[in-house]
């Protein structure tokens, strides 16, 4: 017999639904494997409980949230916890974001998995006034949440740092300062604006080459402090153009956006 999935309601009542097709069953790997991935898991709301996400904080089944994560290192994956795919910023707010980091990263440790955590600004309020030692003291209260549980952190780019940079300067040394003190390599987030508009002229220039120049001058600077980036343009020449610049030892990290079964493939220059 198929399982059957219930689909809540409007008025609290669920609705069976069968599924016309049978699941995918997948199994662990099976040989050692000669890449790092990361699962960017969504989290799990309790339906009955969270009519609007968008207005208002949901409430999690964190029960669910994290067995879904225990079944993902089973499957080998290590997790991107807190990111915009579980619904960060999307009615996922920061108080929300802290408890999902803190549960996952216990979890984690209790089961053997390994994740690193989003950590942005996205406490701030983007509006007048708003200044760079505002946006440093933001990032600098979410990276001492992951770093207070032992966790690995993947820096995201910052709609407030966006609005009051004046230029690439302002990135490499804000940047730089955070990566001077982190006690473990960060993975690096370079969202464009074509995922959200309020990050045009990220790095401090709308010309992306003269962007991915300042990248990559930060990674040279910092290389020590810098596991590996993750570039999301929608764009493969930007990935490719990066990658050659990038010091030994630091990863590029490939998104399942468009282009990606031939960027993990390489290509003629060694990746």
């Amino acid at each position: 017999m198929q399982t059957q999935i219930g689909l809540p309601q409007a008025d609290g009542s669920i609705k069976l639904y069968q599924p016309k097709a049978c699941p995918i069953r997948p199994h662990g790997p099976q040989a050692p494997f000669n890449r790092s991935v990361y699962a960017a898991a969504h989290v799990v709301i309790d339906p009955l409980a969270t009519v609007d996400p968008w207005d208002s904080s949901p409430k999690v089944d964190w029960d669910a949230t994290l067995a879904f994560r225990e079944h993902l290192y089973r499957l080998g994956f290590s997790v991107a916890e807190a990111m915009d795919t579980a619904q960060r910023g999307m009615g996922v707010d920061w108080p929300v974001a802290r408890e999902l980091i803190r549960r996952s990263l216990r979890h984690a440790r209790a089961v053997g998995g390994h994740l690193a955590c989003g950590v942005g600004t996205d406490q701030l309020a983007v509006g007048p006034g708003l200044g760079l030692a505002d946006v440093e003291a933001a990032y600098r209260e979410q990276l001492d949440v992951v770093e207070a549980e032992g966790g690995h952190v993947i820096l995201m780019a910052s709609r407030a740092l966006a609005r009051c940079a004046k230029g690439p300067q302002d990135y490499l040394v804000l940047y730089g300062r955070l990566l001077r003190d982190v006690s473990k390599p960060v993975v690096l987030h370079w969202l464009g604006e074509m995922f959200d508009p309020a990050l045009r002229g990220y790095w401090g220039s709308t010309d992306l080459s003269r962007a991915l120049d300042t990248v990559a001058d930060l990674i040279a600077q910092n290389a020590s402090k810098v596991e590996g980036i993750k570039v999301s343009l929608l764009d493969p020449q930007w990935e490719r153009a990066l990658r050659r610049r990038l010091p030994v030892g630091v990863k590029m990290y490939t998104g399942d956006d468009f282009n990606y079964a031939e960027l993990m493939a390489g290509d003629a220059h060694g990746f």
